[in-house]
C-alpha cells in the first residue's frame, strides 16, 4: 500500500505560464534602479553646476548651499533619467547600445518593473524639489524641477520621435544646472548664467550629433528621427561645424565676467574642438566618415564625441580655477 506521503506530487519550479521567475533581491533591484539614473550624465551635469556656483559666489559658497545643491542637482537628473528611461524602454529594447538597461534587459533577480521605475522617478523629483526649495531658495527649486518636467514632457514625449530637431531644443533640459547652480547661490539668474546656458545649448549638437553618427542604424532602427538618420553625413558634419563655431563664440562671451585668464583658455580649448570638427567636416566630405568602420578610427565622429566630453570639463574647470583666483579678472 502507498503512504500518502508518497503519493502526493513532487514540488515543480513551473509556474502557470512556464518556468517560475526567480525571486529578486532588493540588493539588485536597488542597483538597477541605479542604473536607470544614467550616473555618467550626472556626473557631467555636475561637472557644470560646481563651476557655475564657485563664479557665481567669486569663491567658496556656504558649505550648506553647496552639498545641497549638489545632492538636490543629482536627486534632479536622476528623477529625469529613470523617467527618461520608463517612457523609451520600447525604443532602449530596439538599440543596441541601450538594450542592456534594466527595464529591456533579459528578466533576472535585478530587473525592474515599469511601474517601480515610474514610481521612483516621481519620487527623485519630489525630493529634489522640495530639498532645493526649503534648504536653498524656491526660485533653485523650481528652475530643477522645470528641468525635469522639460525633458520627459518636452524632449523624451514631444520632440525625440517627432523631428530631426529633438535635442537641438531638447538639450536645454541639460543647461538647467548652470541655472539652478547660480540661483543657489545667489536667488537670481544673471547674464553670466545665461552665457553658460549659451554655451551648453550648442555644445548639445555637436557631442550628440556625434554619437548618433556613429549609432545611426540604431536610431534608424527605433525610428527616431536624429538628425545623422535622415541627413547625409556631410550635412551633419557642416551643422556640427557652424554649432561649434557659436559655442566657442557663447564661451567667448563669458569673458567679461570669468576675466582674462579665462578668455585666453577658452580660445585655446575653443581652437582645439573647431581643429576636430573640422576634421570630422573633412572626413565627411571624403565619404569615410559614413563607412562603418570609421566609426571608432582617428577623427570618425566618435573621438569627436569623447573630445567633447574632455572640452566641456576642462572648460569648467577653467572656470572653477579663476574663480578662486584673486588675480586674472579685466
Amino acid at each position: 500500500m502507498t503512504s500518502a506521503a508518497t503519493a502526493l506530487p513532487a514540488p515543480s519550479s513551473q509556474g502557470p505560464g512556464g518556468p517560475a521567475a526567480p525571486p529578486r533581491k532588493p540588493g539588485a533591484v536597488a542597483r538597477s534602479l541605479f542604473q536607470l539614473t544614467k550616473p555618467r550624465i550626472i556626473e557631467l551635469l555636475l561637472v557644470t553646476t560646481i563651476p557655475t556656483m564657485l563664479l557665481a559666489q567669486r569663491g567658496l559658497p556656504s558649505l550648506r548651499v553647496f552639498a545641497v545643491t549638489l545632492i538636490g542637482g543629482t536627486l534632479a537628473a536622476a528623477s529625469a533619467n529613470t523617467l527618461n528611461c520608463y517612457l523609451d524602454r520600447d525604443i532602449d529594447a530596439v538599440m543596441r547600445r541601450t538594450a542592456h538597461r534594466p527595464l529591456v534587459a533579459k528578466a533576472g533577480r535585478g530587473s525592474v518593473k515599469p511601474g517601480e521605475a515610474l514610481a521612483s522617478g516621481i519620487v527623485l523629483g519630489a525630493a529634489a524639489t522640495l530639498l532645493l526649495g526649503l534648504v536653498v531658495n524656491w526660485l533653485a527649486a523650481f528652475l530643477a524641477a522645470g528641468a525635469i518636467l522639460f525633458y520627459v514632457f518636452v524632449y523624451t514625449l514631444g520632440l525625440k520621435r517627432r523631428t530631426a530637431s529633438n535635442i537641438v531644443i531638447g538639450g536645454a533640459a541639460g543647461c538647467f544646472p548652470v541655472l539652478v547652480g547660480w540661483a543657489a547661490v545667489t536667488g537670481t539668474v544673471a547674464w553670466p548664467a545665461a552665457a553658460l546656458f549659451a554655451v551648453i545649448f550648442l555644445w548639445t549638437p555637436p557631442h550628440f550629433w556625434a554619437l548618433a553618427m556613429r549609432f545611426r542604424d540604431d536610431y534608424a532602427a527605433a525610428n527616431v528621427p536624429m538628425l545623422p538618420v535622415v541627413a547625409t553625413p556631410q550635412a551633419v558634419a557642416r551643422k556640427i561645424l557652424l554649432y561649434s563655431y557659436a559655442m566657442v563664440a557663447a564661451t567667448l562671451a563669458l569673458a567679461p565676467s570669468a576675466g582674462w585668464i579665462y578668455a585666453v583658455c577658452a580660445a585655446g580649448l575653443g581652437g582645439w574642438f573647431l581643429t576636430e570638427a573640422y576634421r570630422l567636416d573633412r572626413q565627411a566630405r571624403s565619404g569615410s566618415a559614413s563607412a562603418p568602420r570609421s566609426a571608432s578610427g582617428p577623427g570618425a565622429p566618435m573621438r569627436l564625441f569623447h573630445l567633447s566630453i574632455a572640452y566641456l570639463t576642462l572648460l569648467f574647470a577653467v572656470i572653477a580655477v579663476t574663480a578662486l583666483l584673486p588675480w586674472g579678472r579685466w
